[in-house]
């Protein structure tokens, strides 16, 4: 059972902290300096919260930026991680789910039973790090300033303990959560027992369980047993790792069945494996099942939470130099820190923190979320905060209200105008841990931005601003300006003060769109680490339910206008750069940015666990943020010559298509003048189907020219023929040059996550996802993209997704079994529909089941199909009549997800992003079928592009894994591309299949077999 990383070792945790630590000897258990207590049964209805204090001492280490105590320099950072962490349980948990018992548990030495059984485990941890071993007896004089048991047993490890505990609690109709993240613990989660990891604010329960190993928390030990584990020298069997693993459990149950029938296993190297190491993987399991009948020294009901002597807990934190979190103790508790002295056990004996706990507290504007008012008692019937605090819907609406009631003072922004300045503020967010996070820039291209100033925010309009780069205004002309305005912050001290902070895995980062941030700094030589997206949390949330800008949501919630970029910028010739904004004006439109996106964020993210979504979010939005950031950064080459060629040809086909336009008018024609064109259609020619816009002109979009092209008029189809043709040329064969990066001398496109309603990316400047791929003049354009030399372009596409996922959604065996067999799914369904022997199939039948087969995806209707096909509209009605009969389950699917949606708004992908239509049950029958037909299709779509997302994620540490330098450079729909040396070719090929085919699991176990198509070559066209 891992408590550390692989760096540390449970092994220091006995060594002494330091000279005035004597007390770490006291006995396991001992609470002396807490008032006497009497025992409170633990009985149902009863909430006993588990601290894995071990694991968690190195978490806090590690994910905290190095923090020394001022009077003697001592590194205090996980002592301060350790401390906020226990504050958080006892006073900011939602009412309804704070602990009534709650422990710390430790690890007593690193010998338990379990080396009796195998002496190599843990054999191989390196020692702690120096600066750390000081502080484990520190956490343990944390957790008795606080009053809490300390416990720990020889011979047993502290999840040992807590299995127990929970086992007890459970027992008696308690429920349990687990306070912690490690893995080995999740065998132990049910119903009734959660864990809960308090860095991330994520709650663990059965659904991450099964997300992270494949099966439910029950067979979890078995997985282990098969996978074994290197940090703690588990050794598992050889060659089979934890997905493999879950796949053997879920098909034979348990490890001795598997065991058992290991001969039955066709692969070779797999059986061969189990059979010669099954003594390894039953040696395995019992490593890691954890005991849960401990002979415990301290029994459950001492372990009832009663309110700390908060003169001593202040005492403590003064002495730890804890400025804030004394200040937040003194005022929960109505006394006056500076009337409370250091502790002197655990004070470096130079006091300076009654004058830090006099500083300007990090939320000197008032926190609205964190304990309840000073006037107020824990169970206090009249304690309006506490009962606002309840199931996370509830935090979220008190939020929203609280902040509704709180309006923006742009006056309390502050203008950052030197390093001490900053660093102050920097100091500020190290206490804090959190801060929103907005960078301006001279251009919307990250790639090319030049960052003019940084805003940020700790708390509702406790915001500043940081200028860097403004420009002082007028005096300049020509090539030279007046040069830079004064009282700006240097651009390189900015750097360095920030960049702490920003690669802190310790601190969390709130921004809106991070992955331009991201791009930005990366520019600069800086990681961006551990963020929130404000934006993509709305968007996971409600996308399909309106807009996702900020200004949208700041309106939306709180009733506020933001403060409008656009004016200050202007338009036109005339716009400026926001370089050139005057620093007094630049201050309050970007400090509101900041304190708006707090804000946001602040009543958004309560509702991710309220509505079950944040497993979504987790797993399908913020992962991918770092992975397109560093897609945008690489770009992509293309051959300038190629789409200077095309362009020419483009231009005379624009030509001889409007000339045969001229003809066929009669007339000379504008052709690029809609009303011309709607006046010969509608008024010369008298063609069907005219209406007219808001204006009074003819309607003449793609629309309405496809409908009546479909009926055979010549005209129109020239129209739409001269403007793809006029479209490709503008928008991409001469456009693209435009595009290219002058320093990385390659295109960059720019992607939005949350930009459509099913998750599936969009791209834009350029949009390199609207290339036409079925007709001939878009592929030309593909040739243009290339690879540089000694590389290939590999492009690895998913093989008719959609359908296979409709086979999987609306459970066709017949179907499901064709994809299986690797039919000719076309051919199949052409089979089934028009009774032709698959062999020898005419092309034409086989044409129109593929019509069928994907038009049904996308509704088509008998009008669409019979165009498509070139046939009456009956017989198109009769063939989707005969399809929905061979394949009732389609039928069914949809009929199902229309009412689903008709009932809740949205429907659900296979990995539970949740897809909103609210205007399915709208009063005009056109707009409500066409959000039937989308949300149709939103779960297929959805799915896939979740699916895509998953593998995104996870192909460069698969391709690092295996010391391969492939770089993937775009995404397109259900495609990926990447960039190879020619020598590295053969082997990346089988790893980004393999990464791709398989990125469903363990959320979601596919019945249907994904495939995707790999190919290698020097452009694009080429290796699709």
């Amino acid at each position: 059972m891992p408590k550390t990383s692989p760096k540390t070792t449970a092994k220091a945790d006995t060594k002494p902290a330091a000279p005035n630590a004597a007390s770490a000897t006291k006995p396991a258990a001992d609470k002396s300096a807490a008032k006497p207590v009497a025992a409170k049964a633990a009985g149902k209805g009863d909430h006993v919260f588990l601290v894995d204090g071990s694991s968690y001492i190195f978490r806090a280490y590690h994910a905290l930026p190095p923090l020394n105590r001022k009077s003697d320099g001592l590194q205090v950072n996980a002592v301060l991680g350790f401390c906020n962490m226990l504050w958080k349980l006892l006073r900011d948990m939602p009412a309804d789910n704070r602990p009534t018992h709650l422990a710390i548990v430790f690890d007593k030495s690193e010998v338990t039973f379990r080396n009796t059984i195998y002496p190599d485990y843990k054999a191989h941890r390196p020692p702690a790090p120096d600066d750390l071993i000081p502080q484990f007896a520190l956490i343990r004089e944390a957790v008795r300033a606080f009053d809490l048991p300390c416990l720990e047993q020889a011979g047993f490890e502290a999840d040992d303990l807590i299995a127990t505990y929970v086992r007890e609690a459970c027992e008696r109709g308690a429920g349990a959560t687990i306070v912690s993240s490690d893995k080995d613990l999740m065998q132990l989660v049910t119903d009734g027992v959660t864990m809960y990891d308090t860095m991330k604010d994520r709650r663990i329960g059965i659904p991450e369980v099964i997300e992270k190993f494949g099966v439910p928390p029950e067979k979890v030990v078995e997985v282990q047993a098969l996978a074994g584990d290197s940090t703690d020298n588990v050794p598992g069997v050889p060659g089979i790792g934890i997905k493999t693993a879950a796949q053997l459990i879920v098909e034979y149950g348990d490890l001795e069945q598997l065991l058992f029938r290991a001969g039955e296993i066709k692969q070779p190297k797999r059986r061969e494996a189990l059979l010669e190491n099954a003594e390894k993987a039953r040696i395995s399991r019992q490593l890691v099942l954890l005991d849960d009948k401990v002979k415990l020294d301290v029994p459950l009901d001492d372990l009832a939470v009663h309110e700390p002597d908060a003169r001593k807990l202040i005492a403590f934190l003064k002495a730890m130099e804890f400025s804030t979190l004394t200040r937040r103790v003194a005022d929960y508790s109505q006394i006056d820190p500076a009337n409370v002295d250091a502790d002197a056990t655990n004070s470096s004996g130079v006091t300076k923190a009654e004058g830090a706990a006099k500083t300007k507290s990090s939320e000197a504007s008032g926190d609205l979320f964190a304990a309840p008012a000073p006037t107020a008692k824990p169970g206090d019937k009249g304690d309006k905060a506490a009962s606002l605090k309840g199931a996370p819907i509830s935090l979220a609406a008190a939020r929203e209200e609280a902040l509704k009631k709180l309006p923006v003072d742009r006056s309390k922004y502050q203008t950052i105008k030197t390093r001490a300045e900053l660093d102050t503020f920097v100091a500020r967010i190290h206490e804090v841990g959190h801060v929103a996070i907005e960078t301006r820039a001279d251009t919307i291209d990250p790639m090319q931005a030049d960052l003019c100033g940084i805003a940020l925010a700790l708390a509702p309009n406790d915001a500043c601003y940081v200028p860097l780069a403004h420009k002082q205004s007028g005096g300049g002309a020509g090539l030279f300006d007046a040069g830079l305005a004064p009282d700006q912050v240097k651009h390189g001290d900015a750097i360095d003060a920030l960049r702490p902070v920003l690669e802190s895995t310790g601190i969390l980062k709130i921004g809106f769109d991070v992955k331009f941030t991201a791009v930005a700094l990366a520019q600069h030589g800086i990681t961006l680490r551990n963020y929130d997206d404000a934006q993509l949390i709305s968007y996971v949330l409600d996308a399909g339910r309106g807009s996702h800008a900020l200004e949208s949501l700041a309106e939306r919630w709180f009733g506020h206008a933001m403060l409008k970029e656009s004016e200050l910028l202007g338009s036109g010739k005339n716009k400026l750069t926001f370089d050139q904004v005057p620093i007094e004006k630049a201050t309050p439109l970007s400090a509101e940015t900041a304190d708006m996106i707090l804000r946001v964020w602040r009543v958004l993210k309560p509702r991710l666990t309220a509505e079950h979504m944040t497993a979504a979010y987790e797993t399908l939005e913020r992962p991918l943020v770092s992975v397109l950031a560093r897609m945008e950064r690489r770009g992509i080459s293309i051959d300038r010559q190629v789409l200077s060629r095309l362009s020419g040809e483009f231009a005379q086909t624009a030509a001889r298509v409007e000339a045969e336009i001229q003809e066929i008018a009669g007339e000379p024609v504008n052709v690029g003048s809609p009303k011309q064109i709607g006046d010969i259609l509608f008024g010369k020619m008298g063609l069907p189907g005219g209406s007219k816009t808001k204006t009074g002109a003819w309607s003449t979009t793609a629309q309405v020219l496809d409908d009546l092209a479909e009926q055979g008029y010549d005209f129109p189809k020239k129209i739409l023929e001269w403007r793809q043709v006029s479209k490709l040329k503008s928008t991409y064969t001469d456009a693209l040059p435009t595009y290219v990066n002058p320093q990385t001398h390659r295109v960059h496109t720019t992607y939005a996550l949350a930009a459509t309603t099913t998750g599936r990316l969009s791209s834009n400047e350029p949009n390199l996802q609207n290339i036409p791929v079925r007709t001939e003049d878009g592929r030309k354009i593909r040739r243009a993209f290339i690879a540089t030399p000694g590389h290939k372009l590999v492009s690895a596409d998913y093989s008719q997704i959609e359908l296979r996922l409709l086979a999987e959604i609306a459970d066709i065996p017949v179907l499901k079994q064709a994809f299986r067999d690797g039919l000719d799914i076309h051919a199949m369904t052409a089979s089934e529909m028009f009774g032709v022997p698959i062999q020898g199939m005419p092309s034409e039948i086989r044409r129109r089941a593929k019509a069928i087969n994907f038009g049904i995806i996308y509704g088509i209707s008998a009008f669409g199909l019979a165009n498509q096909l070139g046939i009456a509209r009956e017989e198109a009605s009769a063939y989707i009549k005969k399809y929905f009969e061979r394949f009732p389950g389609i039928r069914a699917y949809m009929d199902e997800t229309k009412e689903f949606c008709r009932q809740h708004g949205y429907v659900t992908t296979l990995f539970g992003r949740k897809c909103h239509y609210p205007d399915i049950k709208a009063s005009n029958a056109s707009v409500r079928a066409f959000n039937e037909r989308a949300a149709i299709n939103a779960r297929l779509q959805g799915t896939a592009a979740d699916i895509i997302r998953r593998a995104m994620t996870r192909v460069e540490d698969a391709l690092a894994a295996k010391k391969l330098s492939a770089q993937m450079l775009l995404q397109v729909h259900d495609e990926l591309i990447f960039e190879v040396p020619d020598a590295e070719v053969e082997a990346t090929l089988p790893v980004v299949q393999n990464v791709m085919q398989d990125a469903p699991f363990p959320a979601v176990l596919l019945s249907v077999p994904l495939h995707v198509d790999a190919r290698a070559a020097t452009n694009w066209d080429e290796a699709h």
